[in-house]
């Protein structure tokens, strides 16, 4: 009997240490839960964020941003002795315009402005009425026009034959036409009468004729009589 009792004795201090051996190699929940997130941070570190790339900013096709500029005015003009081209200069200044003279292929000299020589060049060609001196130079999109101030000096009461020849050349469409012109003592009459012929879609003003020594105030006065919104 006091045998039994001495082996049921030392089995029973041999489970209690069991269980205390147990205990001492367990963690608690919190710090096993903290060694985890430890270990997946350093261990595998996350992907670096992604994005969409951002559409492209470039056109297709090799289109441009900027727009054809349009609306804007143009002051075309003959001169054969520097007279008008004065007061062209004038209109640029004012209307911040595009200037565009228009050259004859052969140039007029003296003798074919001598008016009183019923032979010489510009009378001949005043006289015929199919006559179209020829110009040089090209005028870029004249469609891009709104408004057009048309120059040239009075020859026996008309515009000079190469006129025409410029109207023939280039399009300028429903543009707004403003003629001017530059003459000793003729005011411009129905010189720009012939020259509407050529315009079938244009809008035609009232012209004005100006002295070879009218100044800059004078040309500004007559433009904004004219009412264009600039």
């Amino acid at each position: 009997m006091k045998r039994l009792f001495t082996i049921l004795t030392t089995l029973t201090l041999l489970l209690g240490l069991a269980a205390c051996g147990q205990a001492g190699t367990q963690s608690s929940p919190g710090q096993s839960q903290t060694q985890q997130e430890g270990i997946s941070s350093v261990g595998e570190p996350s992907a670096p964020n992604q994005s969409t790339p951002p559409a492209s900013s470039t056109p297709e096709g090799g289109e441009s941003d900027e727009e054809t500029p349009e609306g804007g005015v143009l002051v075309a003009y003959f001169s054969a002795t520097g007279n008008t081209e004065g007061i062209a200069q004038h209109l640029q200044s004012i209307l911040d315009a595009d200037l565009y003279e228009i050259v004859p292929e052969v140039p007029y000299t003296d003798e074919d402005l001598n008016y009183s020589d019923d032979s010489c060049r510009a009378n001949q060609e005043q006289n015929d009425p199919a006559a179209r001196p020829a110009i040089t130079g090209t005028l870029e999109h004249p469609e891009d026009y709104d408004v057009v101030f048309l120059g040239y000096p009075i020859w026996w009461g008309q515009a000079p034959k190469v006129m025409y020849t410029f109207l023939e050349s280039f399009d300028l469409g429903d543009a707004t036409i403003v003629p001017f012109c530059t003459s000793g003592s003729s005011g411009i009459g129905s010189s720009a009468g012939g020259l509407q012929e050529l315009t079938e879609n244009a809008q035609w003003l009232d012209g004005q004729r100006f002295s070879s020594g009218a100044g800059r105030d004078e040309v500004a006065q007559w433009v904004d009589s004219l009412g264009l919104n600039r």
